[in-house]
């Protein structure tokens, strides 16, 4: 794998948001996300050993949805 490969790959893996990030980003404490994403408010995570990763492309397009199409 090229420098190249590498870095794109890593952007990729550097996207994903942790929990701790999604709290932040909805001002709401990360208790509140895990609860979210428990009773299936919240877009599905990718879970990755213990910790769930987040996409944000996918929560800025649910923002959206839940905006009625006003946001993003």
């Amino acid at each position: 794998m090229d420098l190249a490969q590498r870095t794109t790959l890593q952007e990729r893996i550097d996207k994903y948001m942790t929990t701790e990030e999604v709290a932040r980003r909805y001002r709401v404490a990360p208790g509140t996300v895990r609860y979210w994403r428990h009773i299936g408010y919240l877009p599905d995570g990718v879970k990755r050993g213990r910790r769930v990763l987040y996409d944000p492309d996918v929560l800025d397009k649910w923002d959206a949805d839940q905006a009625g199409g006003a946001a993003a």
